[in-house]
């Protein structure tokens, strides 16, 4: 059975910094599609960042130049690095995964397996 959990949530100031973590079990980070989504409140869910399986990464533009994914195999880890964090970047963020390439990295759709959230909360 798969479990995506995240952590590593909290609250900052604008400019700050956090990264979060995604333990997986019942799945490998190594070989999997793996993606960050949020949540931001009273909206849709988004994609944040990417990495496939290959290594190949993909951003939002919101976030390209702050954000970071990347992967640990033999913790069997994703995480996001976020850094120069905005008021606008306040979500919850989930972890996704899928085993296959999806051809859109940042649709939600496309994802089979979903963790519970973290939330991130910056203010100004």
């Amino acid at each position: 059975q798969v479990h995506l959990v995240e952590s590593g949530g909290g609250s900052v100031q604008a400019g700050g910094s956090l990264r979060l973590s995604c333990a997986a079990t019942g799945l490998s980070v190594a070989w999997y599609s793996m993606a960050w989504f949020r949540q931001p409140p009273g909206k849709e869910r988004e994609g944040v960042a990417y990495r496939g399986s290959g290594g190949t990464t993909a951003y939002a533009d919101s976030v390209k130049g702050r954000f970071t994914i990347s992967r640990d195999s033999a913790k069997n880890t994703l995480y996001l690095q976020l850094n120069n964090l905005r008021p606008e970047d306040t979500a919850m963020y989930y972890c996704a995964a899928v085993r296959r390439t999806p051809g859109t990295p940042l649709l939600e759709s496309e994802y089979t397996y979903w963790g519970q959230g973290t939330q991130v909360t910056v203010s100004s």
